[in-house]
Formats: C-alpha cells, sequence, structure tokens
C-alpha cells in the first residue's frame, strides 16, 4: 500500500485546497498535519511518498518552535530523494532549508497577478505549453534560489515566483486556490489590505470578479504541475 503525501497546513484558512480535491480525484492517499493545532513536526520523512508544505502568516524567520524540527525534516527529505512541494510560505519553507533567503519582497502581492514562465527546458518541464497564467498571491516576503535550483516563473514585482530542484516544486503564489479560500482570506486579510493601498494589493470585490472562471484556469495550471510532482513521488 502505498505510503501518505503528508500535507502540512499552518493556518486554519489554508487547508490542502484544490490540492485535496486532486489527489482524492487519483485515489492517492494523504495526511493533514495541522501544525496550527499543536500537531508534531514528524521526524522520519521516509513515512510519507512526498511532502506538501501550505501557506500561512507567520514569516519563516519568526522565532517558533516548529521551525527547527520542520528544517530538519525537510533537509532529511531532500536527501532521501522524498518529494517536496511547497505553496507560498512552504515555497519559502523550502527554500530556506536547503540554503536560500527569505527576505521582504519589493512590493506586497494580494490578489489576481499574471505570472511569466521562465523560458528554460526545467519550466518547459513543469509548466508544458504554458507561458503565463493568472495565479493568485498572497505575500509580503519573497526567497532567494535555494542552490540548484532553477527559476520557473516570475511576475513583475516578484523575481523569484517558482523554482524546481529536480523533482522538487517549491512556489511563491497560490495555485490551490478554492472559492470559498479566497472568500475566507478576503473576510480575514480585510485589515492588511486597507493597510497597504498599492497596486499590487487588489480589493475584495476585484478578487471576486469571474472568479469561477479564473479559478477554472489556475487549477488547469495546478493540476498539471501537482502531475508532474506526483511522478517523482516515493514508493
Amino acid at each position: 500500500m502505498m505510503r501518505p503525501i503528508a500535507i502540512f497546513r499552518f493556518a486554519n484558512i489554508e487547508g490542502a485546497g484544490y490540492l485535496g480535491e486532486f489527489l482524492e480525484g487519483h485515489n492517492l492517499p494523504w495526511q493533514l498535519i495541522a501544525i496550527d493545532q499543536g500537531e508534531t513536526v514528524p521526524t522520519d520523512p521516509q513515512a510519507y511518498s512526498g511532502l506538501v508544505f501550505m501557506g500561512g502568516p507567520m514569516s519563516v524567520n519568526d522565532d517558533l518552535p516548529w521551525l527547527p524540527p520542520l528544517f530538519a525534516l525537510i533537509r532529511k527529505a531532500h536527501a532521501a530523494d522524498i518529494p517536496l512541494l511547497g505553496h507560498c510560505l512552504g515555497g519559502q519553507l523550502i527554500a530556506k532549508a536547503l540554503g536560500g533567503v527569505v527576505s521582504r519582497n519589493p512590493a506586497k502581492e494580494i490578489g489576481w497577478l499574471p505570472l511569466e514562465i521562465s523560458n528554460v527546458p526545467e519550466a518547459q518541464h513543469w509548466f508544458g505549453e504554458i507561458k503565463h497564467f493568472l495565479g493568485f498571491h498572497w505575500h509580503g516576503e519573497t526567497f532567494s534560489l535555494p542552490p540548484g535550483a532553477v527559476r520557473l516563473a516570475s511576475s513583475a514585482d516578484c523575481a523569484n515566483q517558482a523554482y524546481a530542484l529536480g523533482k522538487h516544486l517549491g512556489m511563491q503564489c497560490h495555485v490551490e486556490m478554492t472559492a470559498d479560500m479566497i472568500l475566507d482570506w478576503c473576510e480575514s486579510g480585510a485589515g492588511e489590505i486597507a493597510a497597504n493601498p498599492i497596486p499590487t494589493v487588489q480589493q475584495p470585490q476585484q478578487m471576486q470578479i469571474d472568479m469561477q472562471q479564473r479559478l477554472e484556469a489556475l487549477h488547469a495550471v495546478a493540476g498539471r504541475l501537482y502531475t508532474q510532482w506526483l511522478k517523482g513521488l516515493a514508493h
């Protein structure tokens, strides 16, 4: 029987999202590890076929008790060739654990903003024929590429939006969004939106325009990325 995919959650408004639906549609077992509920960070990555890290409002540079064991787990998984997948905070966690630096991005990005795919073979491997797409964003920090990683995508105000390190994939953007998640984030993040009246921070009503059509297009991109990532799962 296949080992489950571990999905690490860091905030109750950021669950597995579309990734959970995708894995269930492919009959793949997964286990939610709710760090936000005080669950312990596992020590043995080989109990899982892959490790996924979702988003969250904290910084990977914060003094949080679960960060050191999580960085250790990521490094162990990388050494054991167990695939890593990171969304936003998750992409930052993987980058920092593997030698990158996480720092303030030149501009906060919140809402639907376009991404350009890099013109490199690694980007074609992950994105196929996709050259650009409208991604969802909610971040104020960014990662440098960890040693050996290749940039896959960028936005106008964030050079490193996605990277690959072999079978491992880290993203600054969110491809896992659902309609409920967008509505929840607009509500919980209203204060942050109001405090940042800049062009790269959209208002809730802007984020909800054509939301279903935008999500369908985003899920097509996510499905392509997740399909490629699944090929590297440890069996």
